[in-house]
């Protein structure tokens, strides 16, 4: 009964399906007003609660502005403060950076030689080097670090202490690995080579020079509203997720759209300068055996020249940033919410179309049209469990002399979505290259998904054992 459902989820992937690249609109110059209009469209076609955006050019900040409003009903404004999840990679990757211009840290030396209790319980440790640590091939992954254990960690110092156990899937330098340890030990270096918090570096090397007056490193310095998470269709306000994010350099940068706009304008080479030339080169460079590079990733966007990027989501806020070397422009996008469809990377490719002179694709519906295929599969398959459970007498009785194992066989269709179900945790860790997933987290961008898994789980569950009691009963009575 079950592979009606199937079907729809069959199809629900081909109508999700990337549309066609936008085709060229000439004469369309990059304003205020044009971005502005561009924004206002992204908001109404997304659905969003409230975004915030910034687009530079050069040493210039050409609009900063926000859309829609926070979970206290503030309204969004490009001050308003914002979580940037792995945005903060390319902060953390600059402060590590700023030091070794200064002769404080050594790119190819062992971070063990520069970080005082950092041992892992795997020799190969030994050699990683800072330089690994930024452009992720340092050997560590979800699966090789206990994230639970070093999650409950209240400081930097004590998240190293806690990889004690953590071991390497790879040798050092051999393979790229999206793990966010890596940039959590390069923020604890920032800490023991300038001999002050990871908070007040920034403050004082990063965020002060630059003039990001609203960002921090901490909710308790700069505190951003409840974020969402869409719930078929509907937005709930929940507080962000538990876990080591306050002070970390993986995720726990908290700015706003004008202050990430004097960011983007310094890795564009402009503005006032926290590294060279070759240091910003250095940064933007992809490592010998990936492109990730340092906080940064190239990304070609058709024909035009290779941006360098770098999302970031967390479980209630989702962001994404470019830059474009050769044009000098630079974008973010900051959403207050998280889904299962995340929208600000498709705005950040239609400004950089505007960009270009190009037409944005349309904006928006893939989220809502995701969770609407959800609802139906939910929906539909209520109804087959209900129905299940309603004819499973007459189901056992004209089973009733079969041998056991066929009549296993006929409840196998019942039987996939609890398996699915129960396993999910593992098939979403595994789709997402082996990062770490708990139940907790399901319940947060993934609950649309959850909650449809978990009802056909319980239509299965109640339909097999239904069928089986009956089936037994009217055995019994023959």
């Amino acid at each position: 009964m079950f592979r009606i459902l199937v079907a729809l989820a069959v199809v629900a992937g081909v109508v999700l399906a990337p549309g066609a690249e936008a085709h060229a609109m000439p004469n369309s110059p990059l304003s205020a007003a044009v971005i502005d209009d561009y924004l206002e469209e992204a908001l109404a076609g997304t659905g969003l609660p409230g975004l915030a955006a910034v687009v530079t050019h050069g040493d210039q900040v050409v609009h900063a502005g926000g859309y829609g409003h926070e979970s206290d009903g503030e309204p969004v404004t490009g001050a308003t403060p914002m979580r940037i999840a792995s945005l903060s990679k390319s902060v953390t990757a600059t402060a590590v950076l700023v030091l070794v211009e200064q002769g404080r840290l050594a790119l190819d030396r062992p971070v063990a030689e520069q970080l005082p209790g950092f041992a892992l319980a795997d020799s190969r440790a030994g050699s990683v080097t800072v330089r690994q640590l930024l452009n992720q091939t340092s050997g560590l992954t979800d699966s090789t670090v206990d994230i639970g254990r070093v999650g409950a960690a209240r400081s930097l110092e004590e998240y190293v202490s806690l990889l004690d156990t953590a071991e390497l899937a790879t040798d050092p330098g051999t393979h790229f690995k999206y793990c966010n340890v890596n940039y959590n030990i390069a923020a604890r270096l920032v800490e023991v080579a300038s001999g002050q918090s990871f908070a007040a570096f920034l403050e004082q090397r990063v965020f002060g020079p630059l003039g990001m007056v609203g960002s921090a490193v901490s909710a308790e310095e700069v505190s951003p509203a409840d974020g969402y998470n869409s719930l078929f269709g509907a937005w709930v306000s929940r507080p962000e997720l538990a876990g080591f994010l306050d002070g970390s350099g993986s995720g726990g940068v908290i700015t706003t759209a004008a202050d990430l706009g004097r960011f983007l304008i310094a890795h564009n080479g402009g503005g006032p300068r926290l590294l060279s030339q070759a240091g910003l080169d250095l940064a933007h460079a992809s490592s010998a055996v990936d492109e990730y590079a340092m906080g940064w990733s190239p990304e070609r966007v058709g024909a035009g020249p290779a941006l360098l990027v770098h999302s970031g989501n967390l479980f209630t806020y989702s962001a994404f940033q470019a830059i474009d070397p050769v044009t000098g422009y630079g974008f973010a996008v900051l959403a207050n919410s998280a889904a299962l469809h995340d929208d600000t990377y498709d705005i950040v490719m239609g400004l950089v179309a505007l960009s270009r002179g190009a037409a944005p694709d349309e904006i928006g519906g893939q989220r809502q049209l995701f969770e609407l295929v959800l609802g139906v599969l939910a929906v539909g398959g209520l109804g087959l469990g209900v129905l299940g459970v309603v004819r499973s007498r007459r189901w056992a009785q004209r089973r009733a002399g079969r041998a056991w194992w066929r009549v296993g066989l006929r409840l196998l269709p019942a039987v996939v979505p609890v398996v699915v179900f129960a396993a999910l945790p593992a098939e979403i860790s595994f789709l997402s290259g082996g990062r770490a997933v708990t139940w907790a987290q399901l319940t947060y961008f993934a609950a649309p998904l959850t909650l449809t898994l978990l009802v056909l789980a319980a239509a299965g569950a109640a339909t097999m054992t239904l069928r089986v009691l009956r089936l037994r009963s009217v055995r019994s009575a023959e």
